[in-house]
């Protein structure tokens, strides 16, 4: 059965740049095929001041990227046959003129991800890695695409702790600007491996709104702009990144400036002529190995080898699928933490009558939460945290317990889990479940940052959510041959040894994929029978580690609380990893975060349930897509430039 929930309203070449579009596609402008221009949608309103509770245990450097404040009053869009939704306008126009000239999601993918690597590269780009949950319409089938990037052959477990065992110095400036955070990129590989199952347009014509851009330029985003001038620092150590994102002054170059990168061009012509072949071998491959084992500035040099590269591989793996009330959840399972982390946190939340506790006033920006449903929410997710923090890692590396997922996310498990929540109080944070002696141990998290969504349904029924990253904001701060080289690294643990004494599961270890908590979702109706129905809904969002807080947030708007896919994104974000902070996102105009939020009735509130109550912004990157009786229904996160498009109805 359809859901309808709430109400809605050749290769694109057009390149507008603005803060805060969707489309307004009218039938005269649509014409037989459809429009893929977009529109402003939504007020913005500047960001909230940063504030945090005394003995909060996290900073808000730890977001993904700077805060660029948040659209109120965003309309949700509402198209026939295909959507996409990405996080910036000219990325989701490039992919719906694929659409509309009948090319697959995995098509669209690629034109999606070629241009955000130029307009939002702080993000994402041929440097970084993706997981992507791809469904087929015509078997009915959801594949799980790994492309993480993996650590060299030649990193040890110290590899982030000190730069050898006779100098054990950290790595310089920092592991995280240093080469010794550069994994082998994964994305395209990935990509290519989607396409190759999936695609239907031609691969060299997908490239071609990238290489256009670039050659033609295109004016730095607002949101682009604050963040090069933010890491302008970091970004002139790297002669490539200091030429390409800084004036010749060494300032930051301001929102606006048209940028070209004809060495992008180049590199984007190589692999649309030759595959992904083009970057993991031959010239591509040299320059991406000497820009990460480039010592100038005083920076410690990677191990990456140009072996490296030519030996990476993408992976099929199998989909995570859970049930939560009438529907099918599914997630993408590890090497990402993503998928069973929100699955064992709805599972626990099975035990609580959540409709009942439906948000208060909702209005276009999501209403104000329930003191009790974040309450009850949070709780699960420290649970579910627990878990993730000491067992998940790779799995060719690490076997979960039972060496398989479902040993976490057993019923009776989480029913007992599920138990341990205490309706009146915080638990402030929660221990793993005990599955007797564990070879693993429990170390300090490593916070996770950047990433970006792509979310796509196609005329032909097929759907794609895709994550995609280069961690921290502009990742590694080293470029090559146009694109920023991720610092994914960083996601390993880099103390090996727990407090505990055992070794932790997400250690470096050589040709390892570090652990994620990107959640590309996917949602299906479960038939009478069990069996998985039609699909539903498409989800995901950048924001690190946050993600899993996230995602579950805008699951439980739509599957509990009926928003539509506006309302759900715009929603407050709330939640807990595993310690005693709950965050309460202060740039939406429900919540009062002056004062540190001591006026904000849902704050107090939690804080009187014994919650450390953050109210720092939130900088999600949601993007969802519903299916309505007549069509899509998509919603873009008002608080970054994403823009939703498609053919109207």
């Amino acid at each position: 059965m359809r859901r309808t929930r709430g109400t809605g309203v050749g290769i694109a070449t057009a390149l507008v740049l603005i803060t805060g579009l969707v489309t307004a596609c009218s039938s005269e402008e649509q014409g037989a095929q459809g429009s893929c221009t977009t529109t402003p949608n939504g007020t913005l309103l500047t960001a909230a001041p940063v504030s945090r509770a005394a003995g909060a245990t996290q900073d808000i450097s730890t977001n993904p990227e700077i805060g660029s404040g948040y659209r109120t009053d965003m309309r949700p869009v509402r198209t026939h046959s295909y959507a996409v939704s990405t996080a910036n306008p000219t990325s989701t126009e490039a992919a719906c003129a694929v659409l509309r000239e009948g090319g697959t999601a995995a098509d669209a993918l690629i034109a999606a991800q070629t241009v955000l690597g130029l307009v939002e590269p702080q993000a994402s780009g041929l440097g970084g890695g993706s997981f992507l949950l791809y469904y087929d319409a015509a078997s009915k089938s959801v594949d799980a695409y790994d492309g993480r990037e993996v650590a060299p052959a030649a990193a040890t477990e110290n590899y982030l702790r000190w730069v050898s065992d006779t100098d054990r110095t950290e790595p310089k400036p920092s592991a995280r600007a240093s080469g010794r955070s550069i994994g082998v990129p994964g994305a395209l590989r990935m990509l290519e491996m989607a396409h190759r199952d999936h695609g239907k347009t031609g691969w060299n014509e997908l490239f071609t709104p990238a290489i256009d851009l670039a050659d033609r330029g295109f004016p730095i985003s607002p949101r682009l702009a604050g963040q090069i001038a933010e890491s302008a620092k970091d970004l002139a150590v790297d002669p490539a990144a200091k030429e390409y994102f800084l004036l010749p002054d060494g300032a930051p170059k301001p929102v606006n400036t048209v940028l070209t990168n004809p060495a992008m061009v180049k590199t984007l012509h190589a692999i649309a002529s030759d595959g992904a072949d083009a970057l993991y071998t031959g010239a591509i491959a040299e320059d991406v190995v000497d820009a990460a084992t480039d010592a100038s500035g005083g920076r410690t040099p990677s191990a990456l080898t140009t072996g490296d590269l030519a030996a990476y591989q993408p992976k099929k793996r199998t989909a995570l699928c859970t049930e939560y009330r009438a529907s099918e959840i599914c997630g993408m399972p590890e090497p990402s933490s993503g998928g069973i982390t929100v699955a064992a946190t709805l599972g626990m939340l099975r035990a609580f009558p959540l409709d009942t506790m439906r948000p208060d006033a909702v209005n276009a920006d999501g209403g104000r939460p329930d003191a009790q449903a974040v309450h009850l929410i949070a709780e699960a997710e420290r649970l579910a945290y627990a878990d993730r923090d000491k067992y998940v890692a790779d799995p060719d590396f690490v076997p979960l317990p039972g060496n398989s997922p479902q040993t976490l996310l057993d019923d009776a498990y989480l029913k007992q889990r599920a138990a341990l929540i205490d309706p009146n109080h915080s638990m402030g944070s929660a221990q793993p479940g005990n599955f007797g002696p564990a070879p693993v141990g429990v170390g300090p998290q490593t916070p996770e940052h950047g990433t970006s969504q792509i979310s796509v349904v196609d005329s032909y029924g097929n759907a794609a959510s895709m994550t995609t990253t280069v961690e921290s904001a502009f990742g590694s701060f080293h470029m090559a041959d146009g694109f920023v080289l991720n610092n994914q690294l960083t996601d390993f643990a880099a103390e090996p040894i727990g407090t505990d004494g055992q070794p932790v599961a997400n250690r470096v270890q050589p040709g390892k994929r570090p652990r994620s908590s990107m959640s590309p979702t996917l949602v299906f109706d479960r038939a009478e029978d069990g069996t998985r129905g039609e699909l539903t809904d498409v989800l995901g969002s950048p924001g690190g580690s946050v993600i899993i807080q996230f995602v579950v947030k805008t699951l439980v708007n739509l599957l509990d609380w009926g928003l539509d896919p506006q309302q759900a994104v715009s929603a407050v974000a709330f939640g807990a990893a595993n310690t005693p902070e709950t965050g309460i996102g202060g740039e939406h105009p429900a919540i009062d975060a002056t004062d540190n939020g001591d006026h904000d009735p849902l704050v107090r509130r939690l804080r009187e349930l014994g919650h450390q109550v953050s109210v720092a912004p939130q900088t999600s990157g949601l993007s969802a897509l519903v299916r309505t009786d007549d069509g899509w229904v998509g919603g873009a996160d008002p608080r970054r430039e994403g823009a939703v498009l498609g053919d109207t109805e």
